[in-house]
């Protein structure tokens, strides 16, 4: 449907379904005509937005302000009908979802489903309180406070609910009011709103530490972070617009003043501090470094100071204002949201003023502001504009607070310990043998009964009766066949072009894949002006994958821009540029790009120890034996992947065409070969941690199996069964999974903050006996293939339909192989999951295993298998 042919709700429509309506407007922004609701009887506000997405989306959203850190705010929501353990899994398992998931912030807990630390500011309002829980004082919660604390919060009257896309917006009102019907008023929208925190009269300054890996250099461990709360009340949307393009500014490029100068100093290895944060109900700012030596934390403080200072009377250049204008002003009108879809993005902007019982339809309207702002700078000079905001908000305000260990409030000095972890769990072992010592030996038995008891429940299946109770499709609802790009190849000066033909709202999306790059002298801040002046962006990158049946790998670099496409010749210039002329001979410079890669390593292995799992397991097992790659020239090894609209891609092609003339087709590169794959062995990467990272791999295409559809369901079907119960539920994890390469044949299965190593290990290794040993009924296994195809189908933007086209390209994946793996998929038998077990014992038997873990849990493991591991201290 059009926006013209969206269907309005009369008054006494929404009435008859115990609704009134509140205010109605047509959002020019996002195409949308979006009309506020309250329930009559519970209060509940509901927010109905139409247009032409397919990409529907539906969201709750309750106000959950803990007042203490016993409870995290992420409970699961009472669901109406359904009584099963994980009714999130089952949807995850039988639904053509595009996204589905719960999201926690500091002061609300939101569950959206799509379909086709603030601390140190914070000391007296809920902000002060972690909204996660705190490990050390969450043992002591009890059920009755738990349920409590979900009966107080989690309740209609309490909520706000949100609907977007193409859908009847009738009937949207009346699938409602059968579930808000059956609830009465309470009390809690009085009880949940959030205090304002009254700005502090001068700074405060709090020093802690941190625990740090034993044996290695602590003298530049440190991090300083300068935080301010900006404001007593919350900000009109001019100021919070302007605010943000002055974050941009200051620290939104490589080439941004604030930015530049901090990593130049060579005072610390990268930038720490969000910059400005806007969600909660008062803005922060933070900007700081890690990677300090103790002598040098007044000296960044002193330099960001001094910085904010210079930026304030001396303002920005003219070029640097003209780019971040054009990037934030084009990012607001392309409205690319990647995979996270558009209502759900518009969602949670609303409910950043909602919530607050602020207008939920301001958000979401950005032209008049921007006009104004525009405005204001064209008449009065930039200088006018921004440099009052860092005056009031930064430079003259009080409220700035140095906090240890807390890197996203205050100003933050950590101080390394590499003692501290140790320190924390004897102090928790000595709590727990207090506990036991207190308790008699009926205390003890009881508390083992109701373990296994727990545990019990945890790895029993629900009944069938209860799993009939979720909401599925059938196989019959399912497309036979592949969603189809359109794709046209052609050439250009005897160079490949892929075209893909779609709707892009005017922007011209452009990829060029090569096997090498040429470079001459130019400076990046020039660049990066110019990038942001003229385009919507351009980025670098290696791709680099194994293709199914050949020994070696597709291996290219890809330059990704996008333009509006009047602005087509800027593009194509500014790609020639990032492939040519630009050459980073300062070793200054080349310094700071190694130290912030370092830090963002570190970075992953504290929270994302699971990547780097994974990423190490393939270098292992990825490739055999050694790849050449004999570069051919620049020309011969080009190709140009285009989408837009047909017009749009024929006027863009004479661009094209003078900048394939550009580029040298002699090769400047030698032959060169590298050893594609690391040392074998099981590794525990050592890292001051209380939970583990855990992954084992094995190449099954080594057993001699051959790839077919039903591996995509089979695995998916681990994840959400076998892994979820035994890894997460009984295992205490935060998560647990396993993914196939299809192009290398390496299965992997992973885990996420956990607390075990080897027990994961042995749950691994028992998945081919699950897999034998498995019975499942044909609706199980008809959600099952449901899920999978809802992961194949995922949604896709224009952009990302071309550019998945040109992956499936460089890779050799005809439209002839996605039908009949589609055909595999669709027509998966339990026969298929019992014949996978053979395949996926090649991981238990042949496996190497990777592990980022804490020092305490490998010793304990080599103990036990004799040096099971070898060990790599990492930080």
């Amino acid at each position: 449907m059009v926006v013209a042919d969206v269907v309005s709700v009369p008054d006494e429509v929404a009435e008859k379904f115990g609704f009134e309506k509140v205010s109605e407007e047509f959002i020019g922004e996002c195409k949308s005509k979006a009309v506020l609701f309250r329930h009559k009887k519970t209060g509940a506000e509901v927010m109905s937005v139409s247009n032409d997405d397919e990409n529907k989306v539906f969201g709750i959203v309750f106000r959950t302000p803990p007042h203490s850190t016993h409870i995290g705010t992420q409970c699961i929501m009472w669901v109406k009908k359904i009584s099963l353990k994980e009714p999130f899994v089952e949807l995850l398992k039988g639904s053509l979802n595009t996204f589905l998931n719960a999201f926690t912030y500091p002061d609300r807990t939101c569950y959206p489903v799509a379909s086709t630390n603030t601390k140190a500011l914070f000391p007296d309002n809920t902000y002060g309180v972690d909204s996660g829980g705190d490990p050390k004082v969450i043992p002591t919660l009890t059920f009755e406070q738990f349920q409590e604390f979900h009966r107080k919060y989690y309740h209609p009257s309490n909520a706000r609910i949100w609907f977007y896309g193409d859908d009847d917006p009738v009937e949207r009102l009346r699938i409602l009011s059968e579930y808000l019907d059956v609830f009465d008023a309470s009390s809690a929208p009085n009880e949940s709103k959030i205090e304002l925190q009254k700005l502090f009269p001068e700074p405060v300054r709090i020093v802690e530490k941190y625990p740090a890996g034993e044996g290695g250099d602590l003298k530049k461990k440190h991090m300083v972070c300068l935080n301010w709360l900006l404001s007593e009340k919350p900000l009109d949307l001019e100021t919070e617009l302007t605010l943000g393009f002055l974050d941009h500014l200051m620290l939104g490029t490589p080439a941004s003043p604030l930015r530049k100068i901090l990593l130049e100093s060579g005072l610390g290895d990268a930038i720490v501090g969000g910059g400005i944060e806007d969600e909660l109900l008062q803005p922060q700012f933070s900007i700081g470094l890690k990677g300090v030596s103790e002598e040098d934390i007044h000296k960044v403080e002193e330099l960001i100071m001094s910085t904010l200072k210079k930026l304030s009377e001396e303002g920005f250049e003219t070029d640097a204002v003209e780019a971040s204008m054009n990037t934030i002003e084009f990012s607001l009108r392309e409205n690319n949201t990647g995979s996270f879809p558009r209502g759900l993005s518009l969602m949670l902007r609303s409910i950043g003023k909602w919530i607050y019982d602020r207008d939920p339809f301001e958000p979401l309207k950005y032209e008049k502001p921007l006009k104004a702002l525009k405005a204001r700078i064209a008449e009065e000079g930039s200088k006018a504009v921004f440099s009052p905001l860092i005056e009031k908000f930064i430079l003259n305000n009080p409220h700035r607070v140095t906090v240890e260990m807390r890197m996203t409030m205050g100003i933050v000095l950590v101080q390394p310990d590499p003692e501290k972890a140790t320190r924390d769990e004897a102090a928790e072992r000595e709590i727990l043998e207090k506990l036991k010592a207190s308790m008699t030996e009926e205390d003890l038995a009881e508390l083992a009964r109701a373990t296994q008891e727990l545990r019990l429940k945890q790895e029993t299946p629900d009944p069938p009766e209860a799993l009939k109770t979720v909401p599925s499709l059938s196989l019959k609802d399912i497309p036979k066949e592949p969603i189809h790009v359109p794709t046209e190849v052609g050439d250009i000066h005897g160079v490949k072009v892929l075209r893909h033909d779609l709707f892009t709202n005017d922007v011209l999306y452009a990829e060029v894949s090569l096997l090498e790059m040429g470079t001459k002298d130019y400076t990046f801040v020039q660049l990066n002006q110019l990038i942001g002046r003229k385009t919507g962006g351009i980025s670098i990158y290696p791709f680099t994958s194994s293709i199914r049946g050949q020994e070696e790998p597709c291996s290219h670099i890809i330059v990704r821009g996008k333009a509006m496409a009047g602005r087509a010749e800027d593009l194509f210039n500014l790609v020639n540029c990032v492939l040519q002329e630009v050459q980073f001979t300062d070793q200054q410079r080349f310094k700071q790009f190694v130290s912030q890669s370092k830090a963002r390593m570190e970075n992953r292995l504290r929270g994302s120890g699971h990547g780097i799992a994974a990423a190490r397991m393939d270098a292992k097992l990825n490739v055999a034996g050694w790849i050449s790659d004999q570069m051919g020239g620049i020309r011969n090894g080009c190709l140009i992947n285009l989408t837009a609209d047909g017009k749009n891609l024929t006027n863009s092609e004479k661009y094209v065409g003078k900048f394939l003339d550009l580029l040298p087709s002699k090769s400047f590169a030698e032959t060169a070969t590298w050893n594609s794959r690391i040392s074998p062995g099981n590794e525990a990467i050592v890292i001051p941690t209380q939970v583990n990272y855990v992954g084992k791999a094995a190449n099954i295409y080594d057993t001699g199996y051959q790839l077919s559809g039903s591996a995509y369901v089979i695995s998916k079907y681990i994840s959400n069964t076998w892994l979820w119960d035994r890894v997460r539920v009984s295992g205490g994890a935060y998560g647990g999974f396993c993914d196939f390469d299809t192009h290398s044949g390496v299965f992997s299965f992973l885990s996420y903050r956990d607390p075990n190593l080897l027990k994961t290990l042995d749950v691994y290794d028992g998945t081919g006996d699950f897999l034998r040993e498995l019975e499942i009924d044909d609706d199980t296994l008809t959600k099952s293939i449901i899920g999978t195809i809802g992961d194949v189908d995922a949604y896709q933007l224009p952009d990302a339909k071309g550019y998945s086209s040109l992956l499936r390209y460089l890779l050799g994946i005809t439209e002839e192989e996605r039908q009949k793996r589609r055909e595999e998929i669709l027509s998966t038998s339990l026969k298929d999951f019992k014949e996978f077990a053979d395949a996926i014992d090649a991981v238990k038997n042949k496996g190497v295993v990777v592990a980022v873990v804490s020092l305490e849990d490998v010793e304990a493991a080599n103990k036990e298998c004799s040096n099971y591991f070898q060990v790599k201290k990492a930080l």
